[in-house]
């Protein structure tokens, strides 16, 4: 297509007057005159301020699993906020998501509710650290879990050579305006390192509370747990009474309609939901087996918000949780999803460019690399430059993935046969673009 930009590149001057970079969150941030402002989306399509066209593959970091606007969801919403939005008092359309998500979801006993997936994990955290009397945490390095000063460590922000000896690792802060204090409290572990992993907890298990795990590498080209590697973590936190958090931020209702715990079969303690459950308006939810959520009530374990469970997210998670629980959606996602992951292989294969498709069709990765990567520290290691080349040649093309390959290809049940089928015919001239071919 013809890559128009005037208006956007006005519209970016006058935004950077007023908010920093011109932009709401860090992670919108392309670089000057390469940021996209949305004019508006229907579908699987979004239109820029130049009214250019793009297949979206960013689908908002994920939330979006239906497709934008939705009409089933637009209507529940607007129909539910004419009684009103926001009540400080417990309404139907909360109970009743509640009984969804118990009922879809194995292990998940009661939930309550939050407004963003990172304040769903922290509010586990908090929970957990209750429940054992417990203060550390142990994550894994690559995983983020949300913008909150407690995991801001070893994330995919983090430079590998930051990280420290693989059998030491180093909690890596990521920003600035983080205590020192809570230094102490996080243990980071690479992913997908059992030995690490075991020797960690055995040394300090007196002290962890929490193993907090992405159950696939969201922030990290979808890189998979390697067989056993949850259920590992499953086995040690029994042993030593640690609190097994999974943070389905990204994987839950998108992966299987009960998440990571039904797609791998091992069932936390404790799991955090968000982005997919509402279709994109913003909703989520801390859920868990009955005797931890017990931990959460007055006088005992705080936990609230004035937004919490309000009607518009909830009304938007009532609609979308139930067409992803009649099982078509997720099918139809699948089928697309695989067909982009071995078109993209295939022509990566023709370009003679050593690559691993990482993943699941819901949300895969791409790293350019000859060894696949089990971790972060591997993912690092692979052509990194040369990927964000490509996507940005495809972003131009009208297909538009993010061009950080940290971040994977999330797809919608609205995306078309037709829209695969173009996106790899943008992707195979983005290549030749990207590698003088």
């Amino acid at each position: 297509m013809t890559h128009v930009t005037q208006k956007t590149d006005a519209f970016f001057e006058r935004a950077r007057q007023v908010m920093p970079f011109g932009v709401a969150s860090n992670f919108r941030w392309w670089g000057d005159g390469h940021d996209i402002g949305v004019a508006r989306a229907e579908g699987a399509y979004f239109w820029d301020l130049d009214g250019n066209r793009y297949i979206d593959y960013r689908l908002g970091f994920g939330p979006v699993i239906l497709g934008h606007g939705y009409p089933a969801v637009v209507e529940r919403v607007a129909e539910a906020i004419k009684n009103g939005t926001i009540f400080a008092f417990t309404h139907e359309l909360e109970v009743k998501v509640a009984e969804r998500i118990a009922h879809m979801c194995p292990g998940v006993d009661m939930v309550r509710f939050a407004n963003s997936g990172g304040e769903a994990t922290m509010h586990s955290l908090r929970i957990a650290r209750s429940h054992t009397g417990r203060e550390k945490i142990v994550k894994f390095e690559g995983q983020y879990h949300g913008m909150y000063d407690y995991m801001l460590f070893s994330t995919a922000s983090s430079p590998a050579s930051a990280l420290g000896h693989r059998r030491s690792p180093i909690p890596s802060v990521v920003s600035s305006g983080i205590p020192k204090a809570l230094h102490s409290l996080v243990i980071p572990v690479p992913f997908n390192d059992f030995e690490t992993l075991e020797r960690t907890v055995r040394q300090t298990w007196s002290d962890v509370a929490a193993i907090i795990v992405e159950p696939i590498l969201g922030n990290a080209a979808s890189i998979m747990p390697q067989p056993g590697w949850l259920e590992l973590i499953r086995d040690l936190c029994d042993e030593y009474g640690i609190v097994m958090i999974m943070d389905e931020v990204k994987t839950g209702f998108r992966i299987a309609p009960g998440g990571a715990q039904e797609f791998f079969g091992v069932i936390p303690d404790l799991v955090t939901y968000a982005k997919a459950m509402g279709n994109g308006f913003p909703i989520a939810v801390i859920g868990g087996k009955r005797e931890v959520m017990g931990s959460v009530g007055p006088g005992r374990t705080a936990h609230g918000g004035t937004y919490c469970g309000n009607v518009v997210g909830t009304a938007a998670a009532d609609a979308t949780l139930e067409i992803i629980a009649r099982g078509d959606v997720l099918k139809t996602i699948e089928a697309r999803g695989s067909a982009l992951m071995q078109g993209i292989s295939r022509v990566l294969t023709a370009a003679g460019i050593a690559h691993h498709v990482l993943g699941v069709p819901a949300m895969f990765g791409i790293a350019l690399c000859e060894e696949k990567p089990t971790d972060y520290r591997a993912w690092a290691q692979a052509d990194n430059d040369l990927y964000e080349r490509i996507v940005m040649a495809l972003v131009r093309n009208g297909a538009v993935p993010d061009p950080d390959s940290r971040e994977p290809w999330f797809v919608c049940a609205a995306h078309t046969e037709q829209d695969v089928g173009e996106t790899l015919s943008y992707f195979e001239d983005a290549v030749k673009v990207a590698t003088g071919g």
